[in-house]
């Protein structure tokens, strides 16, 4: 072959295309992992997507101050009969550009996760009311064998959902790269709950004290009604039979707040004693910070 006419011999080629098929296949993969963190399934058998509301009904807020947001998003009251204030509602919110969790969001990839606390024994809670009943197992065998998309049929005592029930000190080393909405409460202190679920999972109207939760992968619908609007629901019905169920035949004034929290810099702040449901549109990996 004649020197420096630009032609490449045959083997040579093969190889070349072989080297740049191989680098399109790991970009790909690299770009999925990016963007999912591996949690979605693709290809035949993975499941329908699920519906976002037509209209969020939470306001979106960013570049919000620490007393912008007490003074237009938490109302305290001083009760007597309480030894700290009681948070009373103003209305939710969801707070937009507070943090950056990249490196937390790195670490939460399907793979990674499955690296560093597959051997874990992890809590399963049912996705009914008041969380009956728990199972302990390992965390690999719940992310192959029971993360799978929700049966609609099913009751929540037959749903397995990792939520809430984290041993810290086994998951210390991920949550310390965890930076939580900068903005606290007079009188209480914060503690992580962390889980994983599948699509259309999720946890049936319930409420407690304030909080933040946050999406690192997927998306979680929020529905919410205040302290003196007690939602019509079923504690052993899932949020996904109360949606096909119930929410259809709502007139427009007996509906809840809702919307759908993205994956990335979207944080929800839920007031005081809401009531709220949740459900995971997609496998969802997330994270919330309890005011307690």
């Amino acid at each position: 072959m004649p020197r420096g006419g630009g032609l490449m011999a045959p083997g040579a080629r093969l190889r070349f295309l072989l080297a740049v098929w191989t680098l399109a296949v790991l970009a790909r993969c690299s770009a999925g992992e990016a963007g999912d963190g591996g949690w979605q399934r693709r290809g035949p058998g993975a499941p329908a997507a699920l519906a976002e509301e037509q209209r969020c009904a939470v306001e979106r807020r960013a570049d919000l101050s620490y007393s912008e947001f007490v003074q237009q998003y938490v109302r305290p009251l001083a009760l007597a009969t309480r030894p700290t204030p009681h948070y009373a509602f103003s209305r939710p919110v969801i707070l937009q550009g507070l943090t950056d969790n990249s490196r937390f969001r790195a670490l939460c990839s399907r793979e990674r996760l499955l690296d560093s606390f597959g051997d874990n024994v992890v809590r399963l809670s049912t996705a009914n009311t008041y969380s009956y009943r728990k199972v302990d197992l390992p965390f690999q065998e719940y992310v192959e064998h029971l993360l799978y998309p929700q049966d609609p049929t099913s009751l929540g005592n037959d749903t397995l959902y990792f939520f809430g029930d984290n041993n810290f000190s086994e998951w210390a080393s991920l949550f310390q790269h965890y930076s939580p909405p900068p903005f606290s409460l007079l009188g209480t202190t914060t503690a992580y709950s962390f889980g994983i679920a599948g699509a259309g999972s999720g946890v049936p109207f319930h409420w407690h004290g304030p909080g933040f939760s946050e999406v690192i992968y997927g998306r979680k619908r929020w529905f919410l009604y205040p302290p003196e609007k007690t939602p019509e629901f079923h504690p052993n019905k899932t949020t996904l039979a109360w949606l096909q169920d119930v929410y259809p035949t709502l007139t427009s004034s007996a509906r809840p707040l809702e919307c759908t929290v993205q994956a990335g810099e979207q944080v929800l702040y839920f007031p005081d004693r809401w009531w709220h449901a949740t459900l995971n549109l997609d496998t969802s990996v997330f994270i919330s910070t309890f005011l307690s």
